[in-house]
């Protein structure tokens, strides 16, 4: 029986579900709406309230939360790149930094006044190949 137990585990084993979670996150952040599977979108959704309820504590113990749920890797930069982003520009940045910027400075403005409930769930047409229920995960 699986009475109580909350793990979503897709068949996938536990580091490969942490690395899909974490990249299906990044991208919901970065875009604000997927398209993914329900089974993959309910456990999404679950997740993306989560990582917003952080954003909204704004501390730093809740950032340091936040990159290793997102599993977010920072480059290394040269001393010719930190000089530029000291002034501003961050193109030398990978996509990792961005989703945390993003998350912590625009994201929690967002729902500042909401309690609950950033996410939905829009259900689409099946997929051809296998049958699959779609659905559209985003932010409200």
């Amino acid at each position: 029986m699986r009475h109580r137990k909350r793990t979503c585990k897709l068949g996938r084993n536990s580091s490969h579900r942490r690395c899909l979670f974490a990249n299906l996150l990044k991208s919901l952040i970065i875009h604000d709406r997927i398209e993914t599977t329900l089974a993959k979108g309910k456990e999404l959704k679950r997740r993306g309230d989560r990582i917003i309820t952080l954003a909204k504590k704004g501390t730093l113990a809740a950032r340091r939360k936040a990159i290793a749920e997102l599993m977010i890797r920072y480059n290394t930069l040269s001393p010719k790149e930190k000089k530029q982003a000291k002034n501003g520009d961050t193109s030398s940045y990978n996509d990792d930094r961005h989703v945390i910027g993003k998350l912590f400075d625009q994201l929690h403005l967002r729902y500042q006044d909401r309690q609950g409930g950033y996410t939905r769930i829009i259900r689409s047409p099946v997929r051809v190949g296998d049958a699959a229920q779609k659905v559209i995960v985003e932010y409200i």
